[in-house]
């Protein structure tokens, strides 16, 4: 019979009359044990004190394999290499003095200087910024009580409920062991393979699958800490939160052949978008808030807080926002800033705490180790990036590699009574203002169990599949259909098709259809899903502000193009917050119907029109004519026609968009000298061209 655990997985073995577990010699030889050959009973869960209990230190299996994963990259980052950031400052604007005692989150007005780092996850430090991938969301606060590290993605959930199966993941999503390919994708076998045998993934699937994993920019997401922490009071009394960002530009995604099509214009496309829009001044800007809920409030919800596969609608804990933050300044040295960067989920001030998450036990281990590799020292803190700003540190911590401190006196160790005879006795500790716990009560026997509260993985797929538009569900099927295209093994396809059948049927036969497969049965669920209130917020379609600020305008121009009809672009763009581009078919630029000359930012066959948010063509009526034999120029437009965007066009650009097959709805604007509209249309994408473009699953 099979012998199926608490992931959904199963192992071919048999049970005598008594119930105990036989294993051929066959299977005994095959058996997973530590690097020192001790065989292990359990690979998927990390040894707890009690099913929702703390994960104990003594789990030397847990500890052995995340060690040994944190170090097998040197010293590029094994997850999260290639990464943007910047400095910036955090303004409480309410305070959360009723919750907790950390002055970051208490003292209204206050600025704390920031560092930010955002990146992707499964790509190398060489790889490109457009992939289908999470995003990580990265803040380190150097407030007055020590630094805070909240480390999270675009993304409020993840992949795995155990921190113990963090390894497995990553090499699956990783380039494949034996040929090293692909690279910064996750339309593959090993990918796809895990994913079908690990149910608890479907609802992070979900997420990946739809067009959050396609950000326009790193200005336009959202961060989550996605993990559930604490905050104490004066009196340590505690209550659950989530932590949330939300982007002033709202939230915005490209589509997915524009996405692959940046890739290859432009593989820093969104580094260079941050940097640039930091340099001219547009600085970005969130909105913090939070969920709080107490535990009684915890225990009343239809799932489980701890559960890092689980999200908590806002419907249901209406989100608080206390803050915003601004990021102003680019990096001065990328390797010492950017590379060198040490976020750790235990840097935490008084008042902030962990919660007995499993995902999030792992991490408070696994970071630190993590650091220790990459920058080769204990003493990464002293590095300018990672040091604590708003406040002295100083311990009984010495020497080690690339110590730079000189400390003075004998004193290293506590307690001493040096100070007592005139000399330096060193810090003491602070019962009063200190770090202190949530004093958690725990209970039960030492397991390697998943709570049973754990069991539900589709509910939540399910809530946030019917909570999509219609085109973004269409597009999250689509990416389906697109990564399960490029997995070879039939039945790994099959076995996630089962998965999906427990979210939404609907879903389940477009993907098999767009496979043309036939559709399997559904997979058995360890709990049926339940029904749930949609959740509107889930949603990308009618999120963001109906405006052109933070995006950009290309105008393609040619000699000979009317000046009146580009000024009354750049007023109409600039005036919505847009940045123009000029792009012309040579770098030095174009001579005006006026003779004026007009330098371009842009080379034509350089900037091809998936750089840029919306497009206008002022070209006179020799210039049209010459691009018309000009792929590029025929590309440029065709390609902002196949992406939704908005086009405007003088007269004389007319023959252009006939060639590139374009046809009339409301996002093509004929352009005259009072602009005509266009900023107001290009503000959005025009969703109702797509299904007279491309087939969608």
């Amino acid at each position: 019979m099979a012998d199926r655990n608490k992931t959904g997985t199963s192992e071919p073995t048999s049970r005598g009359a008594g119930g105990e577990l036989h294993q051929t010699a066959s299977q005994r030889d095959q058996r997973t044990t530590t690097n020192h050959g001790v065989p292990i009973s359990d690979n998927q869960n990390s040894l707890k004190g009690g099913k929702r209990g703390p994960t104990l230190l003594e789990d030397f299996v847990l500890r052995e394999k995340i060690q040994h994963f944190d170090h097998e990259r040197i010293p590029e980052r094994i997850v999260h290499a290639r990464g943007s950031a910047a400095h910036g400052y955090f303004e409480l604007t309410e305070s959360l003095a009723d919750v907790t005692r950390a002055k970051v989150l208490t003292e209204v007005g206050a600025r704390t200087e920031v560092f930010v780092r955002f990146s992707t996850v499964a790509g190398g430090a060489g790889s490109v910024d457009t992939p289908r991938d999470v995003r990580g969301f990265a803040v380190k606060f150097y407030t007055n009580e020590g630094n805070w590290d909240l480390v999270g993605n675009d993304i409020p959930v993840f992949f795995i409920q155990d921190a113990i199966k963090f390894p497995d993941l990553i090499h699956a999503v990783k380039m494949e062991a034996d040929r090293g390919y692909p690279q910064a994708a996750s339309a593959h076998d090993t990918f796809w393979d895990f994913i079908g045998l690990m149910p608890e993934s479907t609802h992070m699937i979900m997420w990946a699958m739809s067009d959050r994993g396609l950000p326009r920019s790193y200005r336009m997401i959202e961060g989550f800490g996605v993990n559930t922490f604490r905050l104490l009071d004066e009196n340590d009394d505690a209550v659950f939160v989530k932590f949330h960002w939300r982007p002033k530009l709202g939230l915005q995604s490209t589509c997915w052949d524009e996405a692959v099509k940046i890739a290859g214009a432009d593989p820093d496309y969104h580094r260079r978008d941050l940097h640039e829009a930091i340099a001219a001044g547009d600085f970005p800007e969130w909105d913090f808030g939070v969920q709080v809920l107490t535990q009684a409030e915890a225990d009343a919800l239809p799932f489980d807080i701890l559960d890092a596969t689980k999200l908590i609608p806002e419907e249901m804990v209406p989100i608080r926002f206390v803050g915003r933050m601004v990021l102003d300044r680019n990096p001065d040295n990328f390797f010492a800033e950017t590379e060198q960067v040490a976020f750790l989920p235990t840097n935490m001030p008084p008042g902030i705490d962990v919660s007995d998450d499993p995902l999030l036990q792992g991490r408070l281990f696994s970071y630190q180790d993590t650091q220790l590799s990459r920058l080769g020292t204990v003493n990464f803190n002293q590095l300018p990036v990672n040091q604590a700003k708003g406040c002295p540190y100083q311990n009984f911590q010495r020497d080690g590699q690339m110590q730079t401190k000189v400390f003075t006196g004998r004193a290293n160790y506590e307690p001493n009574s040096l100070a007592e005879y005139g000399e330096i006795g060193g810090p003491r500790e602070d019962p009063k203002g200190g770090f202190r716990s949530f004093a958690a009560p725990t209970e039960g026997s030492k397991v390697r169990l998943r709570a049973e509260t754990f069991a539900d993985h589709y509910t939540q797929a399910r809530l946030f599949f019917r909570s999509q538009t219609p085109i973004e569900q269409a597009h999250l099927a689509s990416a389906i259909v697109f990564e399960l295209s490029k997995v070879v093994l039939e039945p790994v396809r099959l076995r996630v098709i089962s998965n999906l059948r427990n979210v939404d049927e609907d879903l389940a036969k477009r993907v098999a259809d767009g496979l043309n497969m036939d559709l399997p049965a559904a997979s058995k669920a360890d709990v049926e899903p339940q029904a749930m209130d949609l959740s509107p917020a889930l949603r990308i379609i009618g999120k963001y502000p109906p405006s052109l600020k933070g995006r950009t305008v290309a105008i393609l121009v040619t000699d000979g193009a009317d000046r009146t009809i580009i000024d009354a672009l750049r007023a109409a763009a600039e005036g919505d917050g847009a940045a123009v581009k000029i792009v012309a078919p040579k770098i030095g630029g174009v001579v005006l119907k006026n003779g004026e000359k007009v330098k371009a930012d842009g080379q034509l066959a350089g900037s091809p029109s998936v750089l840029f948010d919306a497009v206008a063509l002022a070209l006179s009526d020799a210039g049209c004519a010459q691009l018309l034999n000009e792929a590029a120029a025929v590309n440029f437009v065709s390609d902002a026609f196949s992406h939704l965007k908005a086009i405007g066009y003088s007269q004389e650009a007319k023959p252009l968009l006939d060639k590139a097959g374009v046809f009339a709805d409301p996002g093509i604007v004929l352009l005259d000298a009072k602009q005509g509209g266009f900023a107001e249309h290009a503000a959005t994408r025009q969703w109702d061209r797509e299904p007279k473009l491309r087939m969608l699953a």
